[in-house]
């Protein structure tokens, strides 16, 4: 080839290539270090730190002046970046956080002074080259770098005018489809896969309909939820928020996020419906035993927000005066207790949490004492505080953990839950035979019995420690109360559903139509409890006491009754006179 005609090619090419990078030159990126005012080598949390307080500055439900909520996008656009370690890497290498870099792209990061091209065609062509070389590029002196590729899906540069043949006098070889120059070693980092990473807004799980089955409704721990629709923009500030309200109760509460959009159902059944803006919630036991969404509707700082969450952490244990308090004698029946000894006035929150998770095997109490000299604590035998002492359920005494040392929330709860574990464990081996025979044995009857007349001594009579009497005025009162009865009368707790008159340990159950036994319930309470339409009544007929049980009828609820009557729990009343059946 002449030199004429090699000169006239190579200005073609470097004049069509020119031409290529200027159409495809990309618009400035604001520097999202700038944005959030943060160095550089800022840290996660600095940067964390910088998101927050400008977010809050900036909100649109905070600030409603001009500009503010441009200003309030470009910060979550640049926590976007910064957050997300993929794609605060891209940044700093290319100036843009998707890897595809281009001219005045923002900062270059450490790439040497380099530039970039991308073409946005179907080759997804790429050059790079230090400034100040394009007119070395033919191979002296201080052309030490450059590289440059073509490809496109049929395996040759996608321009059609020669320049493979032009790349290939220049360099030797053939030029074949997508293929490198020279040696920039590290131009293979400018394309990295994203599939893996996460980004700040995919911190949260994701919850469905059968997660929240499974892991939150019932089960003890305290969820932090955010609950937001996809056809409304997932606000970053939410959610920054929640994970790192999450991290510093880490252990004591989990956090996740249910998209009311694709989990339509889930969110109906929460109440939630036509979310115009992202909501948090707390999946609380404060109030309910069974546990339930409670809002949360204050400024959205981290601060606050976190002690929103351990205010609603579970309340399972109760508060004693060790002085006056009663230790298990061992009836051998309920659940084992457990007792937590320490120097706070009020229950630790990590007591909180364990009384959650264990609500449904164990009894918690706690007592605030200073002195393991003290008489009470002496007692125990405990010699060093804070200290777990325990009883199993036949009232066996023992000491659980003293002088527990804690250095995080996460790693106390880990080794607290070990030794309740196993003393749960030493419960079920020391239960005497006959309560493991109730465990086994299937219950003959089918359905709890109406009370009469004729059958009240035999269900009721003087020879039965407690009879459990469930109430109903209505037929579908009665068949919620009779179905809930029979499934607690065949667990552990109860023992037996009925047993001989004369067992020491026999418990005995039975139905009663309120509507035609106003009398009998008279002998409880004045007014017969005529404003309910299911109750239960927990009758010692030899000691003529009884307790009433008037809250929200569920299986869970009766069970913990009944469990807390058996393990002497409940404060029992005289009744106004005997009660006789009509």
């Amino acid at each position: 080839m002449s030199c004429s005609k090699m000169n006239t090619r190579l200005a073609l090419s470097v004049f069509l290539i020119s031409t290529i990078l200027i159409s495809n030159t990309k618009a400035k990126t604001i520097d999202p270090y700038k944005v959030l005012g943060v160095d550089r080598n800022a840290s996660q949390r600095e940067i964390q730190k910088a998101f927050h307080k400008l977010s809050l500055q900036y909100h649109p439900d905070k600030n409603k002046s001009n500009g503010a909520q441009e200003k309030f996008a470009e910060i979550n656009n640049a926590y976007d970046i910064l957050s997300d370690e993929e794609k605060k890497k891209n940044y700093d290498l290319y100036g843009d956080d998707k890897g595809n870099p281009g001219f005045d792209a923002g900062y270059p990061g450490d790439n040497g002074g380099y530039t970039y091209f991308t073409s946005s065609g179907p080759g997804q062509s790429r050059f790079t080259s230090r400034p100040g070389e394009w007119q070395n590029m033919g191979g002296q002196g201080s052309s030490r770098s450059f590289s440059f590729s073509f490809g496109s899906p049929g395996g040759s540069s996608s321009f059609g005018f020669g320049l493979d043949d032009i790349f290939s006098d220049f360099f030797g070889g053939n030029f074949k489809g997508r293929q490198q120059f020279s040696g920039f070693s590290g131009f293979s980092r400018s394309t990295g896969s994203h599939s893996g990473s996460k980004s700040s807004s995919g911190n949260l799980r994701a919850i469905n309909s059968q997660v929240f089955k499974k892991e939150i409704a019932g089960r003890g721990m305290t969820w932090l939820l955010l609950l937001y629709s996809s056809s409304v923009k997932r606000d970053q500030f939410y959610e920054s928020i929640i994970q790192e309200v999450a991290n510093s109760l880490e252990g004591a509460l989990k956090a996740g996020s249910i998209n009311c959009e694709t989990e339509a159902s889930l969110c109906k059944e929460l109440g939630m419906h036509h979310l115009r803006s992202p909501r948090i919630f707390v999946y609380s036991y404060k109030a309910d035993d069974k546990g339930s969404l409670v809002e949360y509707n204050e400024n959205l700082v981290a601060k606050n927000l976190k002690s929103f969450c351990q205010d609603h952490l579970p309340r399972f244990s109760k508060r004693i005066n060790l002085s006056r308090f009663e230790f298990p004698s061992g009836t051998g029946e309920g659940f084992p207790k457990v007792l937590l000894l320490s120097t706070k006035k009020d229950t630790p929150v990590i007591w909180r949490v364990l009384s959650g998770l264990y609500h449904d095997r164990l009894i918690f109490y706690d007592t605030e004492v200073h002195d393991v000299s003290d008489p009470a604590v002496k007692k125990l035998g405990v010699n060093a505080l804070p200290a777990i002492v325990g009883w199993l359920s036949n009232g066996e005494k023992h000491i659980l953990k003293t002088g527990i040392s804690v250095k995080d929330l996460k790693s106390a709860i880990h080794d607290l839950s070990i030794s309740l574990d196993g003393f749960t464990k030493k419960n079920k081996k020391a239960a005497p035979s006959w309560a493991s025979k109730a465990q086994t044995d299937s219950v003959d009857e089918k359905q709890i019995p109406l009370l009469t007349g004729s059958n009240f001594d035999t269900i009721c009579g003087e020879a039965t420690p407690v009879c459990i009497i469930g109430a109903f005025r209505s037929s579908r009162a009665r068949e919620k109360l009779e179905s809930i009865m029979l499934a607690v009368s065949q667990k552990s707790l109860s023992r037996q559903r009925y047993s001989a008159p004369g067992s020491r340990n026999s418990i005995s159950y039975a139905l009663l139509d309120a509507t035609k036994q106003s009398s009998f319930l008279n002998a409880f309470d004045r007014s017969g409890y005529k404003s309910l339409d299911k109750f239960l009544v927990a009758y010692k007929p030899k000691k003529g006491k009884f307790a009433a049980f008037v809250a929200e009828t569920t299986t869970e609820e009766v069970e913990r009754f009944i469990g807390a009557v058996l393990n002497g729990d409940v404060q029992f009343s005289k009744t106004r006179q005997k009660p006789v059946i009509r």
